[in-house]
């Protein structure tokens, strides 16, 4: 959120989470969340900008009930909603994962094929939400990226992803390079793997 768009949106404070896409049939789209929402706070807690509420929303277990504060078409609105478990293979960091998704946990990302996204087209591998403690939220990758390919090779799924992670490990590498796409620009990030 930036002065320039809370200015456009009649808010005093660039403060908040600018919705950019509810998840089809998700419950912030059932919930009536649009495109161009502001979400202001989560259980009468403010949110300062998205990386808080993911945050936030994170901290939250799965089939809670939810209450958020949105600017909503010009007006505050409430909206009540169960926080859902993320349908897709998620490579955040999650204790219960224990060893068998190993590299993943390095990353702090939760990813989708693109084909699956609306809009995202047939390539690569959309980053459907960021852990803000994580190495790729430290190195600007955001929501909506997409990753076409890592160390050179191609990206389809998650799983992939995940195996060049573990790759990368095994060649003692302490980086893995990155081509992304973000919006209409495409550039390479080097995020450093945990070797232990």
């Amino acid at each position: 959120m930036t002065q320039d768009i809370a200015d456009s949106l009649g808010l005093k404070k660039a403060q908040g989470a600018l919705v950019a896409e509810p998840q089809a049939g998700g419950s912030a789209a059932k919930a009536g969340i649009v495109s161009g929402d502001v979400i202001q706070s989560v259980n009468g807690e403010e949110v300062k900008d998205a990386r808080d509420l993911a945050k936030k929303i994170a901290a939250i277990k799965p089939d809670t009930p939810v209450k958020l504060g949105l600017l909503h078409n010009g007006s505050q609105k409430i909206v009540s909603l169960t926080v859902e478990k993320m349908p897709n293979e998620s490579l955040a960091q999650n204790e219960s994962n224990g060893g068998n998704s190993e590299g993943a946990v390095a990353l702090g990302l939760t990813l989708a094929p693109a084909k699956t996204v609306a809009g995202k087209g047939s390539r690569g591998v959309v980053i459907t939400d960021v852990n803000p403690d994580g190495p790729a939220a430290e190195h600007g990758i955001r929501t909506g990226d997409v990753i076409l390919d890592v160390s050179g090779k191609a990206v389809n799924t998650p799983s992939d992803v995940r195996q060049a992670v573990i790759d990368a490990r095994s060649a003692g590498k302490h980086a893995i390079l990155m081509r992304i796409r973000s919006g209409d620009s495409t550039h390479f990030v080097a995020i450093p793997v945990a070797t232990g």
